[in-house]
């Protein structure tokens, strides 16, 4: 049913719901009009033809949208038509455009798999999880300002590590997005966001600390508060300077006890062989391997590798009085051992798996302080030497 009328906020309030939907058209603009449900609902709608076919956009409701604002819309609805354009289907277009959430999604299960290791790709999907989805999730993609994005960035300022591991993560993903034609070529809003400061921490054990994590490391083996595979993983990660992942998933094959190496396959770094000392091997030969299980560090599922050392580190760590200390820390004092022993910054780098010379470099502190224990011990012979010459 339909009515033609002289649309205003009075006449429009005077209108009665028949139980049935109802439309009035304007006298004076055609193609605007007012929709009233059969629930009495009434919104303003404009109507206007585009490719031959008669399209229809809801403006507003009524009270909640000034019938005079609804005429200014309508009426640059219907011009736009006129000049052959189609207001309905730039809103459809936005309807259907992706969200955060859908391309974070899209990125986590087309990108990752083919281009990232394992481990990137779990950071990655905590990154999108924790930190991207509950802030900007639901906001369209092609609406994201760089404002948006220095925004998010600020909200995690209180972890400044976090904060620019997810501002990295998001250019990523909008870099994406221009390849698959989501937003404009050179429109990533991540960039220019400037990151935030990071203090790089640094912690290594001493002699007396690794004399205590050994002790309580002695004392789990024969009181069984942790696995055998957790002791031997902490064991093996002090002894070598790998990484977790290098030794978490390690596996038999990889050992050549006879040439006293690991060959791992695929690491951070891409494959690489690593030098065992021979505390190490005696490690892995008193180590008992289990039928069908191919991981070094077992897990508590037959045929798997033990895939939470976090955990177990948090109690052995405590046990040991030092809970300031990272499993990665224990690579760290890896490296400090070996300059205090007098290994040179490239030989350390190969131990380590480093591929560039600037990774290595930040122990060139601890390098100097090496050569300078060395400078004193060397100018205190000849000064003894002068003593007795006098």
């Amino acid at each position: 049913m339909a009515a033609h009328i002289k649309i205003t906020k009075r006449m429009v309030d005077q209108i009665k719901a028949d139980g049935a939907d109802t439309f009035y058209w304007d006298a004076d603009l055609p193609g605007f009009g007012v929709r009233v449900r059969g629930s009495g609902r009434k919104y303003y709608i404009v109507q206007y033809r585009a490719d031959g076919r008669v399209r229809r956009i809801t403006l507003g409701r009524h009270g909640a949208l000034a019938t005079e604002t609804a005429r200014r819309r309508a009426m640059a609805a219907i011009s736009e038509a006129k000049g052959g354009g189609d207001p309905a289907a730039a809103r459809d277009e936005r309807r259907k455009a992706v969200t955060m959430k859908q391309l974070g999604k899209r990125f986590l299960e087309e990108y990752v798999p083919n281009h990232c290791k394992p481990s990137t790709a779990y950071e990655y999907g905590r990154s999108v999880k924790f930190f991207i989805d509950p802030r900007i999730g639901r906001r369209k993609v092609r609406d994201i300002k760089r404002s948006d994005i220095a925004e998010l960035h600020h909200e995690l300022r209180e972890t400044p590590y976090q904060a620019n591991r997810t501002l990295g993560v998001l250019s990523k993903i909008f870099s994406q997005a221009e390849v698959w034609g989501l937003r404009p070529d050179g429109s990533n809003p991540c960039l220019h966001v400037k990151r935030y400061k990071e203090e790089k921490r640094e912690r290594f054990l001493n002699a007396e600390e690794f004399s205590r994590l050994g002790q309580v490391l002695d004392e789990i083996l024969h009181d069984g508060s942790e696995t055998r595979s957790a002791v031997v993983a902490f064991r093996l990660l002090m002894l070598t300077g790998c990484r977790l992942s290098e030794i978490q998933k390690l596996q038999w094959e990889h050992i050549d006890l006879d040439a006293g190496e690991l060959h791992l396959p695929d690491t951070k770094t891409g494959g690489r062989a690593v030098p065992l000392a021979p505390s190490a091997v005696r490690l892995l030969e008193s180590l008992p391997r289990e039928d069908n299980n191919p991981w070094v560090i077992a897990g508590k599922k037959p045929g798997s590798h033990l895939t939470d050392l976090q955990h177990p580190w948090r109690r052995i760590r405590a046990r040991a009085d030092l809970n300031d200390v990272r499993i990665h820390d224990l690579r760290h004092s890896f490296a400090s051992r070996a300059l205090a022993l007098g290994e040179g910054l490239p030989m350390i780098g190969k131990l380590l798996g480093h591929t560039q010379v600037q990774t290595t470099a930040r122990y060139a502190h601890l390098a100097h302080d090496t050569v300078k224990a060395s400078a004193a011990r060397i100018g205190d012979s000849i000064d003894g030497d002068l003593a007795t010459a006098e």
